[in-house]
This record gives C-alpha cells, structure tokens and sequence, in this order.
C-alpha cells in the first residue's frame, strides 16, 4: 500500500507491533524514532503523508511535536495525525485536538483498527493532494487565459490607435512613441508604476477622433480656414464618444485624454477651454508628448525640428501650453538622456 508513515513512540514495543501489522498490511514505506528529538529532522528527510505520535514521551511530548508539525505545513497542506495514547480521559482529547490532532489510537491496539484508521486517513490526505493539485493546474489555466486576453486587449489598443494615426502618418509609429514618452514622463513625475503604464498604453489612442475628420481637412498641407479647423477640433469629442461607456480601465484614461489633450494650461486650449490643473493630469503629461514628437519628426507640410529647437519652443510655452511642472520634468528628462 501506498503512503510514507512516520511513527513517533519511545516505547520499542510499540514501535515494533506497529511496525509489523503495517507491514502484513502491505505498507511499506514505514519510519520510526523513539527518539523525539529526532523528529524535526525526520519529517524534512521523510515527508511523511501521516505521522502516528505517542502522547506521553520524554524529551518532547506529543504537544510540543504538534506544534513544530503544525509550524512546517503552509497554509494548504494537510498532515493527517495519528496520537497514540493509553490516556482515555476527556481532557486528553481536547488537548490533541485543540493542537492538530485527527484521529486517536487507543492502547493495547487492534489490529484492524490501526489499519482502517490508517488507511481513512491516507485517503483524506491524498485526496487532498489531488484536489490542491486540480486547483493548482486550474489556477495556472485562469492566469493563462487571462494573460492571453490582456494580451488581446493590448494588441486592439495598439491597432485602434494606429488606424487613427494611418490617416496622417502611414507608419503609425507617431502613437506609439506619444505612449512611450508619455509613460517616461509619468514617471519623472512620480506617479505610482501601475498609473504611469496605464498612461503609456492608453496614450497611443489620443487622437482617435481622427477617425471622423474628412481627408480633405485632416491631409491639408496649408493653413485651416476657421471653419475647416473648428471641424478639425472635433477629433476630441469625436474620440471621446468612440470611447465612451467601456469599463477597461485603460480605455476610460484615453477617453480622457482623447477629450482633453488639446487643452492647455493658460485655458487657451480645446474643446471646453479648461485651465490649469482642471485638465485631467494624463492629458496634460500627453499635450507635450505628442508636441514634442510632432515637432521633431517630418511630416508632409513640414520639416523635423531637432530636438534642441522643440525644447526652445516647449520652455517658451512653459505656463501658456503647458503645465510648468511637466514642462521641467521632460526638461531634467532631456538632460539625463544627452549626459547619457
């Protein structure tokens, strides 16, 4: 029979009746010590799936054993305890119970109680075994599951935002670098990791809205008329209602930013003309983001800034576009990458 027993008495009459009906039962994986000082390193060289354990014995007492038992097992394991005792009396059988105890033995032994007792007790345990092994394996499967579809998830952020970008840019790689720079930014400020990554991924979704604007207007080369950049600004609540309602977390912050990454600092900005810190903190972070990168990269109707030339302009708009503080982290952000 299967199971690793380990049987704890100091008395090697019992140790060795034990050991014989275990025997002519079919285990045969028994260990025994009638020293209790051993135990500890026992149970770490055996591993054993059920301990039979003398109450009374010099040294350590059945107790003391239970507690460096009950100290070793995390918090879903389950050792089953057999105690071996010739004491019958209530207060005994408290005492084992209340310390970890599953089941009695009582001396002289019966045969065939030992063993059904034995036996029910292995069941237990390796039906225990099984099930932590099954949730384990389910567990594993749920994080697979799940890490697939956030995986998914991101990879839709990534095509909305390029599908916008598309438009203007045939490469798309204008949301991407905003989401980067802005998640760098983020944390320059010191915002907690979790919200400067949210900021990264939902950024690249800024200009959405895009979507909506008619290619004659969004592909002009020249200067809006009035009329044609007031639709033009409609990208910002057309971006918003594109993701308005969801309840990812991710998409909420870029229906924010979506709304409000026009908006500037002196209240100058569009489309509700808010001022100062009343512009929610991500769009502030990706107003400058997307100006830097939009000034120092070539577009159809314009030559590439060097980066030098956008700082100039981006410190000029320090309190008018932008938010100050921002404007003197990307600065120290600079300044670490040419001392790199």
């Amino acid at each position: 029979m299967t199971g690793k027993i380990l049987i704890v008495d100091d008395q090697e009459y019992n140790v060795s009746l034990l050991e014989r009906i275990l025997g002519r039962a079919g285990f045969k994986n028994v260990h025994s010590t009638m020293d209790s000082l051993q135990v500890e390193r026992l149970l770490g060289e055996v591993e054993p799936d059920i301990v039979l354990l003398d109450l009374h014995m010099p040294g350590m007492d059945g107790l003391a054993i239970l507690k460096i038992i009950q100290e070793r097992l995390g918090p879903d394991d389950y050792l089953p305890v057999l105690m071996l005792t010739a004491d019958l009396t209530t207060e005994a059988r408290q005492q084992g119970l209340q310390a970890g105890v599953n089941d009695f033995l009582t001396k002289p032994y019966d045969r065939m109680e030992v063993i059904l007792r034995i036996s029910n007790l292995l069941k237990t345990r390796f039906l225990h075994q099984q099930l932590l092994h099954y949730n384990n394996q389910l567990e594993e499967k749920v994080k697979e599951r799940t890490k697939k579809l956030e995986q998914a998830q991101l990879e839709m952020l990534q095509l909305l935002g390029r599908a916008a970008e598309y438009r203007d840019d045939m490469t798309g790689d204008h949301t991407q670098r905003v989401g980067t720079l802005s998640g760098v930014i983020a944390e320059r400020l010191g915002l907690p990791k979790e919200r400067a990554s949210l900021i990264r991924l939902a950024a690249p979704l800024h200009d959405i809205g895009k979507i909506g604007i008619p290619d004659d207007i969004l592909l002009k080369p020249g200067r809006f008329a009035p009329e044609e950049f007031e639709r033009m600004k409609s990208h910002t609540t057309i971006g918003s209602s594109i993701l308005d309602g969801s309840s990812f977390g991710i998409l909420k912050m870029a229906q924010v930013i979506a709304m409000s990454h026009h908006e500037k600092w002196d209240g100058s900005g569009y489309p509700l003309g808010l001022q100062g810190e009343e512009i929610p903190l991500e769009a502030r972070i990706v107003a400058l983001a997307d100006f830097y990168d939009a000034l120092t990269h070539e577009r159809p109707y314009k030559r590439a800034w060097t980066p030098e030339e956008a700082m100039v302009e981006i410190t000029k708009q320090r309190g008018k576009h932008f938010d100050p503080r921002i404007v003197d982290a990307f600065i120290g952000l600079l300044g670490e990458s040419n001392a790199g």
